[in-house]
């Protein structure tokens, strides 16, 4: 008895320590995020392998306990009877506080699940199953910082529903290739022998001949599905996974294996393979593999670095597994379960998984980052240079020169102002692309972006050989020089100075800004110093701030620094030389690297002498580049002037006679080839043309002579234009030029619509009035109804109807843009001379009863505005009592010497804008008046973007008994229509009042050609028109928008590519 009490001790005490050794064992400090987007119906199947591997490493899962299979993961879903799919735990919008990423699956539907063709999951795959471009993003974020990363995807995780542009990325960065085949080891070929088989290959049934055991073979992207048999195709049982000896040093597994589950051919392109696969294929086996273009060999395992960060693709389903044991609380138990098992499946899972799960676990952190080659001077640094007239680059250890070609990114989008700082990384990311593929290779961006722009631009230019360069600007505040007139208040250039450092800072991926309003912040961790190929400093130059601090500080003398000095400058040009000795020395000092260095300049300050202007501003001062010298290391990198240069103002470009007569390249007069002849020919340094842009946009707000207008310009127009101007940059051998803007900027203002609108609201629609906004070439505007004819987009119940009547039905719907009127009429009854009047009641208590233009009725509802639909006649209308054209610039104000509006009774008037006061050319003694435009007229047109017709100006389409008008939200005089503000009353003091309505009345009335009521919307009594049908909104926090190419992107896409 003693001896069996001695023995059970002895095996109690041996059986005891191996769980002491493992409560012993130090907890792993790692955090893990397990992916699997699979429902929870499947138990966990793809993910528990994963789970019982952490838990047996000693990883905790993030509330410090051990992982639960049902709990510790993200992407989970479950179908709820009668409720449709409900999320259990979204996947992370940041997996920055992440170490290691596991993606296990993202096939919201599994291959051999009947349960596919339920249709309320097979919705919920198609939006959500795959890896979407989003999650991508933001797992490659994380991938991207500074900090040691492991990203693990296994089998499958790319496949489709993914899209082909989010697998591109993912090869790119994992340093692989998908074939698009996969496949598996199967007993049985036969599907009437085989019931999982036949739901897996149910839509080839008819023609499936084999059977017995092979390998079944699928493309996820053709459908196509063949297989091998064995002892025909290939000679053993399955496949075997054998490790490298790469494989065996980073992973410490030794051997092949024998794998029986799902695989997927994948062949090692940048990245190393640590396992590959083999089958054993005969001759006949290669033949069959060659003709379908599938790969004879293919890695299992594949490893890939970039900067700290290390992934690993698993493609095979090593880690699913249907049931585990609950118990790993014990050192070694993982051998122990390894040689219990009989089933290939597990066998491989505890054999051939689980050590190599071990082996990256263990040496996780240990990848170290490569330096970037770089061209050295005496130890200073350089990416980029000035070399003559040209910027240069260093590729592969190379220079190449490089003619600028680009655009300029602002940090506005619909629904934010741009200190709000809300782009995010996917949208940067997915406008690069776009960039890139318009043969731009350089974006200028003004100030400090959020975190996410330097994220991207990495991710972007890691995984495309040809990268997209930046010339990054630094914000001086721009109101603060205005009060101060001088440059050299304290306050206001010690924030400018730190702002400079830290741009630094963060283009080198080394900088954490604290929160500040109207500013972006967060850690800056992406160093994309590399790509940045210039600094260029300030703003458009205020030239009564340069006079005032040149008077100021004119006894300063000349500026002479460490590598920047003046001679025969004035104060505000030493101040500038000083600013940008500040940046050069910080960067050298903590970097080593150096760049060229511009500041920003504009026409305004030119150092030309204009004859012809007359302006108080636009002659009185210049800021001038040429007195500006590197010195120095600075004298390698050099420097050149950046000049902002639009066709259309300041207005001495459209009068002064030498640049509208002078004859460009092409034979043709050309005021913008003449200026930048003289600018080239003034300066000793070379020019780059920083800003150049024509807006494609309804309203206008000064004119061209040759019709390169500041707006009512077509996409189409714009784009012309800006070939032309870019052309005439490049034929006078400048550095090369970046078009303003890439995106349209909802926020913006411009000085003939400024006082028209809430300042404060201004980001929440799209005002195509005013011109500022309309500069880029992607565009937001949502256009839910394309104005092209297309009945199908009215999804709403008409506001009138007449079943017997020329005019049959009146629809009226609204979007960020516009409001939409919709008018089907009788063809067969409709005149060609007719004229389809559509009326509005937009403020109560006010507007005229009567409208001379529309004989012998009243209305009930007092008018604001009437649109008239008759052809090249067609127009927009106005009570004179509410017209702003006529109060803010007409007899009182002295501007426009016709008749008095205001006393005008039951007359409607066109709707006009203002364009340029009098003018006087100094240098030919001759006045140009006071002009303006009639912003009211309507174009008939196809508003649809995608017709080949295509008309972005167009306002109303005409065709086969219906009539569709779009009226821009300004128009009718709204100041906000995302909480209904409108205009109410124009004060005799020269002041407007607004006001929040509940509703728009809207009527119509057709008339003959001299102003006989036909019939109308609604009916008439007693010569009188019943009160109109209203139509309101709910008001908008969130704006709904959709970015597209504007067709202008498509002709700087071409001159891009041929230059």
């Amino acid at each position: 008895m003693k001896r069996l009490v001695v023995v059970v001790i002895i095996l109690v005490f041996l059986l005891s320590v191996p769980v002491g050794l493992w409560f012993l064992k130090d907890n792993q400090p790692m955090k893990v995020a397990i992916i699997d987007k699979s429902a929870v119906e499947n138990l966990h199947t793809k993910h528990l392998g994963v789970s019982w591997v952490l838990n047996y490493a000693k990883v905790k899962a993030s509330h410090n306990k051990s992982f639960d299979p049902a709990r510790d993961y993200y992407g989970g879903f479950t179908v709820v009877q009668g409720k449709g799919i409900s999320e259990l735990n979204p996947l992370p919008q940041d997996y920055m506080e992440k170490d290691i990423i596991y993606l296990a699956n993202t096939d919201s539907i599994d291959e051999t699940t009947v349960e596919k063709k339920d249709p309320v999951l097979a919705a919920y795959a198609d939006d959500h199953g795959g890896l979407k471009e989003v999650e991508w993003q933001r797992i490659l974020k994380r991938l991207n910082s500074k900090k040691p990363s492991l990203f693990i995807a296994e089998y499958n995780s790319f496949s489709a529903p993914t899209s082909e542009i989010v697998r591109t990325r993912v090869e790119d960065r994992m340093g692989l290739k998908f074939s698009g085949w996969k496949g598996r080891y199967i007993e049985e070929l036969d599907p009437q022998k085989n019931a999982e088989l036949q739901s897996i290959i149910s839509e080839q049934l008819a023609e499936w001949t084999y059977s017995g055991p092979g390998f079944l073979l699928m493309n996820d992207t053709t459908g196509k599905v063949l297989a091998l048999k064995k002892n025909e195709e290939f000679s053993n049982e399955g496949i075997q996974l054998t490790f490298t000896d790469i494989g065996t040093q980073r992973l410490n597994v030794t051997g092949s294996h024998r794998f029986h589950s799902w695989f997927d051919i994948v062949t090692a392109e940048q990245g190393e393979s640590l396992a590959v696969y083999d089958w054993n294929l005969t001759e006949k086996g290669k033949k069959v593999l060659d003709e379908n273009g599938i790969p004879t060999q293919f890695d299992a395992v594949i490893r890939h670095t970039s900067g700290v960060s290390e992934s690993m693709y698993f493609s095979g389903d090593f880690n699913s597994v249907k049931n585990i044991p609950s118990i790993y609380q014990v050192k070694g138990i993982a051998r122990v379960y390894a040689t219990l098992q009989r089933s290939p499946e597990k066998t491989f899972f505890w054999s051939a998984y689980v050590p190599m799960m071990q082996g990256v676990l263990a040496k996780f952190g240990q990848v170290e980052a490569k330096d970037v080659k770089e061209s050295k001077h005496d130890g200073v640094q350089m990416t980029s240079r000035m070399n003559g007239k040209y910027l240069e680059v260093l590729s592969e250890g190379k220079w190449t020169p490089m003619s600028v070609k680009g655009v300029n990114i602002g940090m506005g989008k619909p629904g934010a102002f741009p200190g709000e700082a809300a782009i995010t990384e996917e949208e940067y990311y997915r406008w690069f692309e776009a960039i890139g593929e318009m043969n731009a290779n350089t974006i200028r961006v003004y100030t400090l972006h959020p975190p996410d722009f330097y994220h991207a631009l990495k991710a972007y230019n890691d995984v495309h050989d040809t990268p997209i360069y930046v010339m990054h600007g630094v914000w001086i505040n721009e109101e603060k020089l205005e009060e101060s007139l001088d440059a050299f208040e304290k306050e206001n250039l010690k924030d400018f100075q730190k702002e400079m450092v830290q741009l630094v800072d963060v283009i080198h991926g080394n900088a954490t800004v604290p929160p500040r309003p109207g500013h972006a912040s967060g850690v800056y961790d992406a160093d994309i110093s590399q790509w940045v190929t210039a600094w260029m400093i300030g703003i458009e130059w205020y030239p009564f701030m340069v006079e005032n601090t040149n008077k100021l500080h004119s006894d300063l003398g000349e500026y002479n620094g460490k590598y920047f000095e003046t001679k025969g400058a004035a104060a505000f040009e030493y101040w500038l030389a000083e600013q940008m000795d500040i940046l050069v020395s910080h960067e050298v000092s903590n970097y080593q690297q150096i760049r060229p260095m511009s500041f920003v300049n504009w026409v305004t300050t030119d150092m030309l002498t204009h004859p012809s202007e007359s302006s108080s501003q636009e002659d009185m001062v210049a800021v001038n580049p040429n007195l500006l010298y590197t010195k120095g290391e600075m004298d390698k990198a050099g420097q050149f002037a950046s000049y902002h240069v639009y066709p259309y103002y300041p207005d001495f470009l459209n009068y002064e006679r030498k640049y509208r007569e002078y004859i460009d390249f092409r034979g043709q007069k050309n005021n913008y080839a003449g200026y930048l002849k003289d600018l080239h020919e003034a300066h000793r340094i070379p020019i780059l043309i920083s800003e150049f842009g024509i807006p494609a946009s309804r309203g206008k707000a000064h004119e061209n002579p040759f019709g390169w207008n500041q707006g009512f310009i077509s996409e189409d127009q714009q784009g012309k234009i800006l070939t032309h101007l870019y052309e005439d940059i490049l034929h006078e051998n400048l550095m090369g030029a970046l078009v303003f803007s890439w995106q349209d900027e909802w926020f913006k203002r411009t000085w003939n619509t400024a006082e028209y609108d809430n300042p404060d609201r201004r980001p929440f629609w799209s005002n195509t009035q005013t011109n500022e906004q309309k500069f880029g070439l992607l565009s937001f505007d949502p256009l839910k109804i394309k104005v092209a004819g297309y009945e199908e987009e009215w999804t709403g119940e008409p506001m009138y109807t007449n079943k017997q009547g020329t005019l049959e039905k009146m629809y009226v719907d609204h979007d960020e843009t516009f409001l939409y009127i919709r008018i089907d009429y009788d063809e067969s009854k409709i005149g060609a001379t007719d004229v389809v009047n559509i009326l509005f009641d937009t403020i109560p208590g006010r507007g005229n009863t009567r409208a001379s233009r529309i004989k012998d009725i009243q209305f009930s509802n007092g008018l604001e505005f009437i649109a008239k639909i008759n052809g090249v006649k067609s127009r927009m209308l106005i009570d004179p009592h509410y017209d702003l054209f006529h109060h803010d610039y007409g007899k009182d104000v002295g501007y426009i010497p016709k008749k008095e509006m205001k006393d005008r009774t039951n007359q409607f008037i066109p709707m006009q804008y203002a364009l340029n006061k009098e003018y006087f050319v100094a240098n030919e003694k001759r006045t140009i008046p006071f002009s303006s435009y009639e912003t009211g007229k309507l174009r008939e047109g196809n508003g649809d973007p995608d017709s080949t017709d295509y008309d972005s100006l167009a306002d109303y389409h005409m065709r086969d008994g219906m009539v569709e008008l779009r009226i821009p939200w300004m128009l009718l005089q709204a100041k906000d229509p995302s909480t209904k503000e409108f205009i109410e009353n124009l004060l005799a003091d020269g002041t407007k009042t607004s006001i929040h309505i509940e509703e728009l009345f809207i009527g119509a009335v057709l008339t003959s050609k001299d102003g006989k009521v036909l019939e109308s919307f609604p009916a008439l009594h007693d010569m009188k028109l019943d009160s109109m049908k209203s139509y309101t909104w709910d008001n908008w926090q969130v704006p709904m928008y959709e970015e597209r190419l504007k067709k202008s992107y498509y002709y700087l896409q071409d001159a891009f590519k041929a230059k």
